[in-house]
């Protein structure tokens, strides 16, 4: 089962991509860590990739489906694959479904995560993480046990990262409905899309995506 999850920054996309890599036994796919893996390994495609990144450009569509197409001949994807934060354009959709016809791979699912943008917001604006484990927090909805104390490793320290603030937000957003929600229509006309609310708690998020999925 190969399966796209839409929806904008916030929307807990990667919290769901975990879980349905632990529960169905899908590799969550990730441009950026595909990349780094290609140009660590010295794949052709990932050489290409880190010319340009050492030249100080942008990685274009055809090295990103170059990478994925080297990432779908693995063995460990034939369980199937979640692809995470690609594709971010119709240009790119167009480029992942020839990719997909010639390789014989079907695209099952594109499971949209429908959120209120307020809501998403403070959801993101209030986030941290505990810096020596990572395990995240939240000003308002999940605080440690012990004020300033993980739950998890006992640590102390905490970070935020520096764009999670209300204006970088709402930038992002922006730039999620100019270049990436056109996705969801895109979808739709092809039969594939189904939306959940991505507002729900997170195990209801989970009992809806697996309804969609079967």
């Amino acid at each position: 089962m190969n399966i796209i999850l839409l929806g904008p920054p916030g929307a807990g996309k990667g919290t769901q991509a975990r879980m349905l890599t632990e529960k169905r036994g899908l590799v969550q796919l990730s441009t950026g860590d595909m990349l780094r893996a290609a140009v660590a390994a010295g794949t052709p495609v990932g050489k290409a990739a880190d010319a340009v990144m050492k030249s100080g450009g942008l990685v274009g569509d055809d090295i990103v489906i170059g990478v994925i197409s080297e990432r779908l001949d693995q063995p460990d994807v034939k369980q199937g694959v979640i692809f995470d934060g690609f594709p971010r354009t119709l240009a790119q959709a167009d480029a992942l479904e020839k990719l997909l016809a010639d390789k014989g791979i079907s695209l099952d699912h594109v499971v949209e995560m429908s959120v209120d943008d307020e809501v998403v917001t403070a959801r993101i604006a209030g986030r941290y993480t505990c810096a020596k484990c990572g395990e995240g927090y939240h000003d308002e909805s999940k605080q440690p046990n012990v004020p300033g104390v993980c739950d998890k490793c006992g640590g102390t320290e905490f970070k935020r990262r520096a764009d999670d603030n209300a204006h970088a937000v709402r930038t992002r957003l922006m730039a999620y409905y100019r270049e990436t929600s056109p996705l969801i229509g895109y979808y739709y006309a092809k039969g594939r899309l189904a939306s959940v609310d991505g507002l729900a708690d997170i195990d209801e998020v989970e009992r809806q995506i697996s309804a969609v999925l079967g």
